[in-house]
């Protein structure tokens, strides 16, 4: 799925947070679109008419456009007289009968990529709960299009370079990308993409032995991770584990490999073709 698709979905799995989280009726949003400084509004979740849709937001203006510019949530209790704002989509928003309005910047490695907004169609304060997970939904946006992009980069590196044994600083970069992509995979929302990075790692190791050794996913993610030099603790951070979890994943896949030790079980692994 493209770049811009993928962040489409995403804006619209918020919008329907948003409205779930603050008890707002109305809300939408859209992407900065590729070389222009201004958002086009995609996506729409509890609106009775069309008027905002594909709306094309300029940065600086309108409530929307002025988020964007300061790279900050922005508010009014009523948008059409409001002195905070410039004016130019009053009618789109009169239309839809929009009076209390928040707009929310997505920003992403310092840089806008969209713009969520809730509203009340009666000109009342929106109060800070309301506020808190406006913003909420907009950084779990955030979250998703960082794990997304670092998923892709990894995948098209690991695409780019299938596993060749040897050693040396290339060997050991081949070594982290698989744990990162270990890690990253259970992160992923979309199955498919999931099963993509997973597939990835498969390019970096060997080819198991036929009736070879077999590890549990979690088993091999604490196993990969323990590979790249990781701790316990770390692992469990990484994996969003407990650390007692981690150790009891290590002990059966040490069991499994029929080793005694953590790097006796990392090198049988190896071995067996299940780590690059």
């Amino acid at each position: 799925m493209a770049v811009n698709a993928v962040a489409t979905v995403e804006i619209g799995r918020a919008l329907v947070r948003l409205r779930r989280s603050t008890g707002l009726p109305v809300a939408f949003g859209g992407l900065v679109e590729p070389g222009h400084p201004r958002v086009r509004i995609s996506e729409l979740n509890g609106t009775s008419t069309d008027s905002l849709r594909r709306l094309a937001v300029t940065s600086g203006n309108g409530l929307g456009g002025k988020a964007v510019a300061l790279a900050r949530p922005c508010a009014v209790t009523d948008y059409s007289s409001s002195r905070q704002i410039t004016h130019e989509y009053d009618a789109a928003v009169a239309m839809e009968g929009l009076c209390s309005v928040v707009a929310v910047p997505v920003v992403v490695r310092r840089r806008v990529r969209g713009v969520l907004y809730g509203a009340l169609r009666t000109p009342q304060p929106l109060g800070d709960r309301t506020l808190t997970a406006a913003v909420d939904a907009a950084r779990d946006v955030e979250q998703a299009l960082v794990v997304r992009e670092e998923a892709s980069g990894l995948l098209e590196a690991a695409r780019a370079q299938p596993a060749q044994p040897g050693r040396g600083a290339v060997w050991e970069q081949v070594r982290e990308a698989h744990a990162a992509l270990r890690a990253l995979a259970p992160r992923i929302g979309d199955p498919a993409l999931r099963a993509e990075l997973l597939d990835a790692c498969g390019l970096l190791t060997e080819p198991p032995a036929p009736n070879g050794v077999q590890l549990a996913p979690r088993e091999l993610d604490v196993l990969t991770c323990v590979a790249a030099g990781a701790t316990n603790a770390a692992t469990a951070e990484r994996l969003g584990l407990r650390a007692e979890t981690v150790k009891g994943y290590l002990r059966s896949a040490m069991r499994k490999l029929g080793t005694h030790t953590r790097g006796e079980a990392v090198a049988a692994a190896r071995r067996a073709g299940l780590l690059p």
